[in-house]
C-alpha cells in the first residue's frame, strides 16, 4: 500500500542491459515517491550475449529474453510499450506515437541498429543484426523453411563473423547444406590483434565459409547480394551487421551528440542535466570505448546511484571505465575464443564458460520473488494466511455474498424501473424511451494509466452492449495514488484521453464525473446506454440454441500470476490486449440473439449458469471449444488462480465436469471479458465466422437443452 505521495517521475527509454540492470536494483531499493516508466517497444528485451548461441541453435528465445513486463513488476515500475521518437529536454517530455509522457529525470539505453538504408534493397531483402529481436525471429523461420540456405552477412568485424559461424553451425545441424559469405568494405576483424584474428580465419574456412574483403555491396535482391564490381552473392538470408549505428532520432533531440551517439561525461548525464544516457547509444566523451556490453553491464550502478541522486538531491558518482576488456567469441559449435590484450585462446572449456557467464547473467532476471508484506506477529485468525488481492474482477466479492445480500432487498416499487431477470443494468423508462444504467469500477491491473482506463472503459460498458443497447454517456470514478498536484493532472489526462477514445468510438460521451485519491488506482464508470428495442436478457435461450463466446477466457489467471512474477510478459501483453478490445462490433453482429450477458467477475461458468437459471435451460459446452488466452491453461496446470475463483465454484454443485487445468479455467473471473448469447443454431456458425473477421477469437462452445437448468462440460 502507497503511503508516500508520489512527487518525481523516472522515465528509462529502452529496455537495454543497464536499464535492465537498474530495474532489477530498483525492486530491491525503491526510491520512495518516484514513479518509475519504462519505455520500449516490446514486452521482451533480447540479451545480445547469448544471441550467436539461439542462432547456433543451443540456446531457446525464452533463454534469450530479459522478460521486461516481469522486472518492471519487480520494481514496480509501469511499462509502455511503443518506441520512442522524441525527447525535448527544455519542455522535459518524451514522446511515444501519440502519448507525451512528462519526466523529471530520464535515460536512454535504446541500443543501436544495423539498418542500411543507404543500400537499395536491404530494407525489403535483408535484416539487420540489430536489434537483436527482429533478426532472432527471421532467422527461426527461415531455418525452420525449405529451399537454399545461401547466407550472406554483410560486415567482418567479430558480430559478423561470431553470426555466420553460428548460422552455418545451425543450418547444417538442420539438415541443409549452406553456403555462407561474409561480405567486408575494407579489412576484416580489425579491431583484434593478430593472434585472435588468425584464429578466427581459420575457424571461418573450417565453416566453409567464405570471406570477401574490400568489397562494396551495390544491391540487395530477394535471392543476391550484388557486389559493386559486378559479382553476385547466392544469398536468401542476408544480415547486416557492419558496425554500430545510433537511431537516427538521437540527433534531433537537441542535445550533443557524437555522430549521433549521445554524448555523456563521467556520471553519464548528457549535456542537459537529469537526462542521462547508457550502453551502445551512448558516447563517453571522457573516455571513448567500442560498442559492447560489458560496458553497460558496468554502467549499470553507477546509473542507478545517479537516477536516485538526480531524484532526491543528492551526490552523482562518476563512472571509469576499464581500457581493455575479456571478448568471448563463440565459434559456431558449442567451442569458444578469448581474447584479451592480444593474447588468444580457444576450445570447448572456453565456451562452457561463456555459458556459465551468460546464464548467470539472465538468472539476475529470472530469479525475480515478489515483494512480500511483513506479517505481523499477532492477527486476528485467518487474516495473516489470507491472499493479496488480484486486480481487476479479482478484488470483487463472490457471487455468494452477493446473492445472499441482493435476495434480502425490497421489491423495486417504481414502476419505471425495470427489473429483469439476473441482469447487472437496469432499465428505466420515460415516457416512450428506455434507457440502460449500469455501473463498474476496476482496481488497476496495470500500472499505466492509459491502459488501464480503455480496460475499464470497455468493460463497463459490457452490460450496455450485452442487453442490445447503443452507449450514451458515462460518468467517471477515478481514484488515484497520492501523488503531487502536476501529476495529478497528468495522470487525470491520461485516463480521459483513453476512456474517451472508447466512448467516442461508440457514439457515446463522456459527460462528467468524480476524482479522489487513495492507496491505489482505481477506474470506473457509470454508463447509460439507449434501447430502441426489447432488452436481450438472460431469459430467452431456447433448446437447441448455440452457445457462442466472442472472447477467450484466462485473464483472471494470468493477472494473478504477473503479480506473483509467474507470467511470461508476452503473455500479459496479449491478455492486456485482449481487455482492451471493444464488443461493440460483436454486440452488433449479435443483436438477434435470444439471451446474452457478458462474461465478467463470476467466470464462465457463473455467467452461462446465470442463463441457464434465468431461461430454464440446460446447456452442454465442449471445453476444447473453449478459446484460451495464451499461457492460462499451463498457469492453471501450475495452480495459479485468481483470489475470487474459489467463490466463483459455488456454482459448481450445478455442473458436471472433470476437474482439469482448461475446466479450472471456466471459473476464472474476467476483466472486460467477452459475450456469452443464445444464438440460433442456423445462423450460429455464419455469425461466428464475421465475428472472427472482425478480429474476435469467437467460437460456438456448446448448446442449450431442455432443462432443468444444469451444466455439463464435455
Amino acid at each position: 500500500m502507497q503511503t508516500i505521495p508520489l512527487t518525481r517521475e523516472l522515465v528509462l527509454i529502452g529496455g537495454g542491459h543497464a536499464h535492465a540492470l537498474v530495474l532489477r536494483s530498483w525492486g530491491m531499493r525503491p526510491l520512495p515517491g518516484a514513479r518509475v516508466t519504462v519505455i520500449n517497444p516490446g514486452p521482451t528485451a533480447p540479451y545480445t550475449g547469448m544471441l550467436p548461441g539461439f542462432v547456433a541453435g543451443h540456446y531457446g528465445r525464452d533463454d534469450l529474453d530479459i522478460d521486461l513486463v516481469r522486472l518492471a513488476r519487480f520494481a514496480g515500475a509501469r511499462l509502455i510499450l511503443g518506441a520512442a521518437s522524441v525527447i525535448d529536454p527544455e519542455a522535459r517530455t518524451v514522446t511515444v506515437g501519440e502519448r507525451v509522457l512528462p519526466f523529471d529525470v530520464a535515460s536512454v539505453d535504446i541500443g543501436i541498429t544495423s539498418e542500411m538504408p543507404e543500400i537499395p534493397g536491404f530494407a525489403d531483402h535483408a535484416i539487420p543484426a540489430k536489434p537483436l529481436g527482429r533478426l532472432a525471429g527471421a532467422w527461426a523461420r527461415f531455418l525452420a523453411s525449405d529451399g537454399p540456405a545461401d547466407i550472406a552477412v554483410i560486415g567482418g568485424g567479430v558480430a559478423g563473423v561470431e553470426l555466420a559461424m553460428a548460422m552455418v553451425h545451425a543450418a547444417r545441424a538442420a539438415g541443409r547444406a549452406p553456403t555462407c559469405h561474409v561480405i567486408e568494405a575494407e579489412r576484416a576483424l580489425n579491431g583484434l590483434g593478430v593472434p585472435a584474428r588468425d584464429r578466427l580465419l581459420t575457424a571461418l574456412k573450417g565453416h566453409g565459409i567464405t570471406l570477401i574483403e574490400g568489397a562494396e555491396v551495390a544491391q540487395i535482391t530477394p535471392k543476391a547480394v550484388e557486389l559493386a564490381d559486378g559479382r553476385e552473392i547466392p544469398s536468401t538470408f542476408t544480415t547486416g551487421a557492419a558496425g554500430a549505428r545510433p537511431y537516427p532520432w538521437l540527433a534531433q533531440t537537441g542535445l550533443e551528440h557524437e555522430g549521433g551517439f549521445l554524448s555523456v561525461g563521467p556520471t553519464l548525464e548528457t549535456s542537459a542535466r537529469g537526462i542521462f544516457a547508457a550502453g551502445d547509444c551512448a558516447h563517453l566523451r571522457h573516455a571513448p570505448r567500442p560498442k559492447a556490453g560489458v560496458f553497460a553491464v558496468r554502467e549499470a550502478p553507477i546509473l542507478f546511484h545517479n537516477l536516485k541522486a538526480r531524484l532526491s538531491g543528492g551526490a552523482l558518482r562518476q563512472y571509469r571505465p576499464q581500457k581493455s576488456y575479456l571478448k568471448l567469441i563463440s565459434l559456431g559449435g558449442k567451442a569458444a575464443l578469448a581474447e584479451k590484450a592480444g593474447f588468444a585462446v580457444q576450445g570447448e572449456a572456453l565456451w562452457r564458460w561463456k555459458d556459465q557467464i551468460d546464464r548467470a547473467f539472465m538468472r539476475k532476471f529470472q530469479d525475480l520473488e515478489p515483494m512480500t508484506v511483513a506479517v505481523p506477529r499477532r492477527a486476528a485468525m485467518g487474516a495473516a494466511k489470507a491472499d493479496p488481492l488480484c486486480g481487476g474482477c479479482g478484488a470483487k466479492v463472490g457471487k455468494g455474498a452477493l446473492d445472499v445480500v441482493l435476495a434480502g432487498l425490497p421489491a423495486i416499487g417504481r414502476a419505471d424501473i425495470e427489473r429483469l431477470p439476473g441482469d447487472d443494468a437496469a432499465v428505466l423508462r420515460m415516457g416512450k424511451a428506455r434507457q440502460v444504467v449500469t455501473t463498474d469500477h476496476l482496481r488497476a491491473v496495470t500500472d499505466d494509466p492509459y491502459t488501464m482506463a480503455r480496460i475499464a472503459a470497455v468493460h463497463a460498458l459490457g452490460d450496455v452492449w450485452a442487453m442490445g443497447a447503443a452507449p450514451q454517456a458515462a460518468l467517471a470514478t477515478v481514484i488515484l495514488p497520492r501523488m503531487a498536484e502536476p501529476m495529478q493532472r497528468v495522470t487525470l489526462a491520461e485516463v480521459m484521453a483513453a476512456a474517451q477514445e472508447v466512448f467516442s468510438a461508440e457514439g457515446a460521451e463522456i459527460a462528467g464525473g468524480h476524482s479522489s485519491m487513495g492507496s491505489e488506482l482505481t477506474i470506473g464508470f457509470t454508463v447509460t446506454g439507449l434501447l430502441e428495442r426489447e432488452a436481450i436478457t438472460l431469459a430467452g435461450a431456447k433448446p437447441g440454441d448455440a452457445i457462442v463466446l466472442t472472447k477467450a477466457i484466462g485473464t483472471g489467471t494470468v493477472l494473478a500470476a504477473e503479480m506473483r512474477l509467474r507470467a511470461r510478459g508476452a503473455d500479459v501483453v496479449a491478455a492486456l490486449d485482449h481487455m482492451m478490445q471493444s464488443q461493440g462490433p460483436a454486440a452488433r453482429l449479435l443483436s438477434a440473439a435470444h439471451a446474452m450477458t457478458d462474461v465478467t467477475g463470476f467466470g464462465l461458468a457463473g455467467h452461462l449458469w446465470g442463463i441457464c437459471q434465468a431461461s430454464g435451460v440446460s446447456a452442454e459446452i465442449t471445453i476444447d471449444d473453449v478459446p484460451l488466452l495464451s499461457g492460462a491453461e499451463a498457469l492453471a496446470a501450475e495452480g495459479i488462480a485468481s483470489t475470487l475463483a474459489p467463490a466463483n465454484r459455488v456454482v459448481a454443485k450445478n455442473i458436471t465436469f472433470d476437474e482439469s487445468a482448461k475446466t479450472a479455467l471456466l471459473f476464472d473471473p474476467q476483466t472486460a471479458g467477452g459475450l456469452l448469447a443464445a444464438v440460433s443454431p442456423d445462423a450460429a456458425e455464419g455469425i461466428v465466422a464475421q465475428l472472427r473477421e472482425a478480429g474476435y477469437d469467437a467460437a460456438v462452445i456448446g448448446r442449450f437443452g431442455e432443462g432443468p437448468p444444469h451444466i455439463t462440460v464435455v
